[in-house]
């Protein structure tokens, strides 16, 4: 599936660019940063990267508790899912604790927006990333782009039950 896209935007069916961020968990040291590289996933999981403007925004903290309302559903079909926007990783560790969110939130954040620019997602106007659900198979191959309006929350009943499908394929 595959709507929505952008000139220069990730494709269904190419492998997914690496990259390793520094996310919401704490490290070692107890802080917040703690690595996490798209590549360690592969051969075990699939991967829903949701890409989002803004922590603490509506949209996006809507979008957030309702991914953490499903994580069960999307952990029995086999994927992680990962949050990612241009905020620190100090941000995102507020802002999942005030959600009470279970998964990694990437941060994107220095250079800003690297990620979001090698998926073709950078809105670089506004300085935030699209809004834009990816899902990369265990294999580490793009199946799934849905770039959504800022506006516009994402539909995920919908993203979930493309994940369940992976599962059969």
């Amino acid at each position: 599936m595959s709507d929505g896209s952008r000139d220069g935007t990730i494709q269904p069916g190419i492998e997914a660019p690496d990259f390793e961020l520094p996310s919401s968990l704490p490290a070692d040291n107890g802080k917040p940063g703690r690595l996490v590289r798209l590549s360690s996933y592969r051969g075990e999981r699939a991967v829903v990267l949701a890409f989002y403007p803004l922590d603490f925004s509506p949209v996006c903290s809507g979008e957030n508790a309702c991914f953490q309302k499903s994580l069960r559903k999307y952990e029995e079909a086999g994927a992680q899912v990962l949050g990612i926007s241009v905020d620190s990783e100090w941000c995102h560790a507020a802002f999942a604790k005030e959600l009470g969110l279970a998964y990694p939130l990437l941060a994107d954040f220095h250079p800003k927006g690297e990620v979001a620019k090698k998926y073709g997602l950078y809105l670089e106007e506004w300085g935030i990333s699209a809004r834009a659900t990816v899902v990369v198979d265990r294999a580490g191959v793009v199946r799934m782009l849905k770039v959504q309006q800022i506006p516009e929350p994402r539909e995920n009943e919908r993203i979930l039950a493309f994940v369940a499908s992976l599962q059969t394929t």
